[in-house]
């Protein structure tokens, strides 16, 4: 039999066992939680920097958008300018051949000669045409 010291002894034993036991429990726990928790921080980290590339491009085309809208506005302007300015000049030749037609007009012997040198000039235009489309039709 067992005397009182050694029961104690072995009481105390297991006392030192159960807790070494629940230590390593709580340590084997903690490790797993920690594993867990910087496992669901590093997801959550690459899905809020997939979330931030995602709207960075988007945002990114959005000014590639809007520059190629601007580019396209500035082009037209441009083309516009230049459709104006030819049309200005157009209109300004148009205005001085009606200004030196009616000046023209006043003096005969003039406006006979310009309206036969323009039959002339009319006549060999369908001329050059009718020999112009010969050569097409013989090709």
């Amino acid at each position: 039999m067992m005397n009182d010291a050694d029961v104690s002894r072995q009481i105390q034993q297991m006392v030192r066992f159960i807790h070494q036991e629940a230590d390593d429990k709580a340590n084997e726990i903690s490790l797993s939680a920690e594993e867990e928790f910087n496992v669901e921080k590093l997801q959550l980290v690459e899905a809020e920097k997939k979330k931030i590339r995602q709207e960075y491009a988007r945002k990114e085309k959005q000014v590639e958008i809007r520059w190629k809208i601007e580019y396209s506005m500035q082009l037209n302007a441009s083309r516009i300018k230049v459709l104006q300015s030819q049309d200005d000049v157009v209109n300004s030749m148009k205005e001085a051949a009606e200004k030196e037609l009616l000046h023209i007009s006043h003096h005969h012997h003039v406006y006979k000669r310009l309206l036969n040198d323009l039959i002339v000039q009319v006549g060999e235009d369908r001329m050059h045409f009718s020999i112009l489309n010969q050569f097409i039709l013989d090709s």
